[in-house]
């Protein structure tokens, strides 16, 4: 079997609601749809995020072009080779050995992306080749997996405590676990709406926080410690960006409560020094913004040998794989109770991974166990 073409299909779709996190504004989701064909016939999806979508989906042709011809079951070795693309080789400019120029730093994002976007399409290309479900090829299980729903985004005009209800409806929806973004105001507020949002869920439902980065150390110290009479599950990328390792592993010592991280990290190496240092528990990295699934099988690798989690960020429709193949190191999944939040993962697919009573639940289908609503898909194109 060899790779044939490619075609991608950039999707937006826009929200009644724009939203704040502690740092970034959106009013709408976005999403690429990459098929990957080959000479037999077989046809791999996959749907990933990240932005600017059109260097994304350049990036994407471009590699397709330097492996056409390919055997798309290969996924390490063609992953291995699209990676080094970011890496200086010897005369490079003089581009001797027919490969483009190293791609520059500031499109490592975009890279990783274009990455993620083909290695998962070929991981969907080796299941239905297979006739077997991703899962079943690495060797997990059918086996409800946990999830919660998160919320808490901060909408113009609404009152902090408005999260009361979202929370309600969620617990409403089944849900055993919930996560409630922080840092948009003071540290009064959030230990104020944390609170209610405790009181609201009950004592036996699973409460995460999502700080989107906002604190320093030294005030995120005291914010751990002040907060952890709510029994928090975990607090989540808590401190500012350039802070590392050795700053996550002060906090984890610090306060009593478990941390988590690794949405943003684009490869198995930064996560490796976050769980090594000791500082992290719960690993969140998303295969959709970066490096793919078998970037995320390693990252998995090293959570199980480390005695730490692998959380994935969104995406439960693909990341159910994973944690279903290392039941030790698995912990739960992300999904959005609120179709407004995320329409393009409630309305894309005419196949996924369900949600039933905060339990993903996956099927039968070989591959990824995707099908995508095309004309969802057409009506939202960006």
């Amino acid at each position: 079997m060899k790779i044939t073409k490619v075609k991608t299909h950039p999707l937006f779709a826009p929200i009644r609601e724009p939203y704040w996190t502690a740092q970034e504004s959106s009013n709408g989701v976005r999403a690429i749809i990459t098929e990957i064909e080959t000479d037999q016939g077989i046809t791999g999806y996959s749907k990933i995020q990240g932005t600017p979508q059109e260097d994304i989906c350049s990036f994407i042709e471009q590699f397709i072009e330097l492996i056409k011809g390919w055997d798309p079951l290969e996924t390490t070795t063609i992953w291995e080779y699209l990676f080094s693309l970011a890496c200086p080789r010897p005369r490079a400019p003089y581009q001797e050995d027919g490969l483009p120029d190293p791609l520059p730093r500031s499109a490592r994002p975009q890279l990783t992306a274009a990455i993620a976007a083909i290695d998962i399409a070929l991981w969907d290309i080796k299941g239905k080749e297979a006739g077997m479900p991703v899962w079943k090829i690495l060797g997990g299980s059918k086996s409800p997996i946990l999830s919660y729903s998160t919320g808490g985004y901060y909408r113009e005009g609404r009152e902090m405590l408005s999260v009361i209800d979202e929370f309600s409806g969620f617990v409403a929806k089944g849900y055993k676990a919930v996560k409630c973004k922080m840092g948009f105001e003071t540290m009064e507020d959030d230990l104020e709406r944390i609170a209610a949002v405790r009181n609201v869920i009950g004592p036996n439902v699973q409460l995460m926080l999502d700080m989107n980065a906002c604190y320093d150390l030294r005030t995120c110290i005291e914010f751990g410690k002040r907060v952890a009479e709510n029994n928090i599950t975990w607090i989540e990328e808590p401190l500012h960006w350039y802070l590392q390792p050795r700053d996550y592993k002060k906090l984890a010592t610090s306060i009593p409560i478990k941390l988590a991280h690794g949405e943003r990290e684009m490869t198995r190496f930064t996560i490796r020094d976050f769980v090594d240092s000791g500082g992290v528990t719960f690993v969140q990295f998303d295969s959709t913004r970066h490096s793919g699934l078998t970037e995320i099988l390693r990252v998995a690798q090293i959570c199980e040998q480390y005695g730490v989690y692998i959380v994935p960020h969104h995406a439960a429709e693909l990341h159910a794989h994973v944690v279903s193949a290392f039941p030790s190191a698995s912990f739960m999944l992300e999904t959005h109770g609120d179709p407004e939040r995320d329409p393009i993962w409630h309305y894309l697919f005419r196949e996924r991974a369900d949600v039933v009573d905060s339990y993903v639940h996956l099927n039968d289908l070989p591959g990824l166990g995707i099908e995508f609503d095309w004309a969802f898909a057409k009506s939202i194109a960006a």
